[in-house]
């Protein structure tokens, strides 16, 4: 039953599609994010940008980059800059393991979506590995023959 009610309470912000289309999505993480008032409610107004966003580890700490969330409109002087790093929350083992990753070969963090959990931001990240062309062209052509052996069903 409580799986039932996390699930009801958890709304999305924003998806990165782009992220799917150009990269493998080889592990998910889900991690918090330190974020200033304006931007959480922001955030609750769904302005928020992931296409070019990225995550980098420095020195033991995750960080969100690129990722543009637009200044509240009902903000005052002190209003936050649009795009800037933020600080993710990840378990230190988690970390750990997400430097050995990333330091492979053709590997890279990619925000996935930014969505609510019981009034708490959060983050999920992919661990990606690059599309080539063909990869691409691969993944439309067999999406168009889904949708084609499915319009056919239903027809009869």
């Amino acid at each position: 039953m409580a799986n039932k009610e996390d699930d009801e309470r958890e709304r999305n912000v924003a998806v990165n599609r782009r992220a799917f289309h150009d990269y493998f999505i080889d592990e998910k993480y889900e991690c918090g994010i330190v974020l200033t008032g304006t931007e959480v409610k922001s955030l609750r107004a769904g302005r928020c940008n992931l296409r070019d966003g990225f995550a980098r580890i420095d020195e033991n700490e995750a960080w969100l980059e690129n990722v543009h969330i637009s200044p509240y409109e009902q903000g005052n002087v002190m209003n936050h800059e649009p795009i800037r790093p933020r600080k993710l929350l990840l378990h230190r083992k988690q970390i750990a393991t997400l430097i050995g990753k990333v330091r492979q070969k053709g590997y890279t963090l990619v925000p996935l979506r930014v969505y609510f959990v019981r009034n708490h931001a959060k983050v999920e990240l992919g661990l990606a590995r690059g599309k080539r062309e063909y990869d691409k062209r691969e993944a439309i052509a067999e999406r168009d023959a889904k949708r084609e052996i499915a319009r056919v069903m239903r027809r009869g």
